[in-house]
Order: structure tokens, then C-alpha cells, then sequence
């Protein structure tokens, strides 16, 4: 869980969210799951925040059923396919939820 004052500190990061949504033609309910998971994840690194968003965003997509390929989640928050397969397993397991081992 997060602090309302996580959201104000990081509403940059829930914006560019927000757009890649847009982007992937992804619903509010993705875009709520990937804000929630992201606030509920944030790392203390400035750097590592786009990764963690992206993958956010990804794991998002698969809870929700709105699934989209790694790569274009990847495009759409600007970061390498591989950042988002390193961390949306973790994502999840940070979330309470059991990844898939595929």
C-alpha cells in the first residue's frame, strides 16, 4: 500500500502512465491497476522509476486481461523490452500475486 502524498510525489510518473495507455488503446482499469502497482513499488532510484512504471504497466495489462506484448509496452514508456521482462515478475509477487511461469 501506498501514501496519498506517494501519488502528489510522483504524478509525473502516473501521467506518463496515463499517456502509454492512451498509446496501447488500454482502459481505466488497466491504468488504475499500473498507478496502484507502480505507487505500491516505487523505487528510491530516480533512474529505475521509468523501468518500474513499465513494468507496472505490463503487469497491469495482464491482470486486467487487456494484455499487450512486452515490447510495445516497452516503446510506449520509452525503455528496453528487457527492463519490463526483468521486473514484472516481481511486480506481481510484490502485489501478493503468484506470476505465471511460462
Amino acid at each position: 500500500m501506498y501514501r496519498a502524498s506517494d501519488r502528489v510525489a510522483n504524478e509525473t510518473w502516473i501521467d506518463r502512465i496515463r499517456e502509454a495507455c492512451d498509446r496501447l488503446d488500454l482502459g481505466e482499469d488497466v491504468r488504475t491497476t499500473a498507478g496502484d502497482l507502480f505507487l505500491s513499488n516505487v523505487p528510491e532510484s530516480d533512474r529505475s522509476k521509468r523501468t518500474i512504471a513499465a513494468a507496472s504497466l505490463y503487469a497491469a495489462a495482464l491482470i486486467r486481461g487487456d494484455e499487450r506484448s512486452q515490447s510495445a509496452v516497452a516503446d510506449a514508456m520509452d525503455v528496453t523490452r528487457l527492463s519490463v521482462h526483468n521486473h514484472w515478475k516481481s511486480v506481481l509477487e510484490e502485489a501478493g500475486f503468484r506470476p505465471p511461469t511460462w
